[in-house]
């Protein structure tokens, strides 16, 4: 399994997972230009793209989707509950609800994982098939449910959004800053570290922070308070906003 993780932040997500058998787009949150870009610059193309999952519909998610939709002509991938929020920004015809919590596409198992965000039906995704991938982004925490299913997975890409003194004491409106500190915000680096102590196991070969605040937060800091947390017991490294990165097993 590998992720080229195109960009991860506050302006613009989106990772391109290889699977044994498939290609799959994980959010559009560039413009179609810098995604095809990115992409070549990979040796790919949208038409090596098999289907697209989307984890909700916040701007710096899907900004680049109707674009991509109208010239690839791929299907979206997602919960039936996030119809809604979906539905107008891309032609119908490419939209495929599913209505159970885990689907399989050939030998390829993807769960959906409901996230604790403020978008109508966010999600987050365990992927596998000879290996496994726990993708989850925007949350601001994880339930006790969607943990058991996110054990001992070998990628973990995972938001480590803020560090809460950073936060505080930066220049946020007070109104923000008890968004993003909510259960319907997003994870800190503590919250991160906390979880991935719990979950990782002798099958964890990978740990990616994501979607790091590029005003609540450092590279760094967010890379040794998530280290510390797990005892470092498998190398941390952490996804930019204006950098692509390559993880693979």
């Amino acid at each position: 399994m590998e992720a080229i993780i195109l960009g991860s932040g506050s302006k613009g997500n989106s990772t391109l997972l290889l699977t044994d058998t498939k290609k799959i787009l994980i959010d559009v949150g560039f413009s179609y230009p810098k995604t095809k870009m990115i992409l070549e610059n990979h040796g790919y193309t949208f038409k090596d793209i098999d289907f697209i999952l989307i984890t909700h519909e916040h701007k710096d998610h899907i900004a680049g989707l109707a674009s991509v939709v109208k010239h690839s002509k791929k299907n979206v991938y997602i919960p039936i509950e996030m119809y809604k929020a979906i539905n107008k920004a891309i032609d119908k015809d490419y939209i495929i609800t599913i209505d159970e919590e885990q689907f399989q596409i050939d030998d390829l198992k993807i769960r959906f994982l409901h996230t604790s965000h403020d978008a109508l039906y966010p999600v987050g995704f365990v992927i596998e098939d000879t290996t496994s991938l726990l993708y989850m982004t925007d949350t601001g925490y994880i339930s006790k449910k969607n943990l058991s299913y996110m054990k001992n997975k070998n990628i973990y890409i995972i938001e480590s959004n803020h560090d809460p003194k950073m936060l505080m004491d930066g220049p946020y409106p007070y109104i923000l800053k008890q968004r993003v500190i909510s259960d319907t915000g997003h994870l800190s680096n503590e919250m991160t570290g906390k979880y991935l102590n719990e979950l990782i196991g002798d099958n964890t070969k990978q740990i990616i922070l994501a979607h790091l605040s590029e005003t609540n937060n450092l590279e760094d800091l967010a890379i040794k308070t998530v280290s510390d947390l797990i005892d470092n017991r498998v190398e941390v490294k952490a996804a930019r906003q204006n950098e692509d990165m390559v993880v693979r097993i």
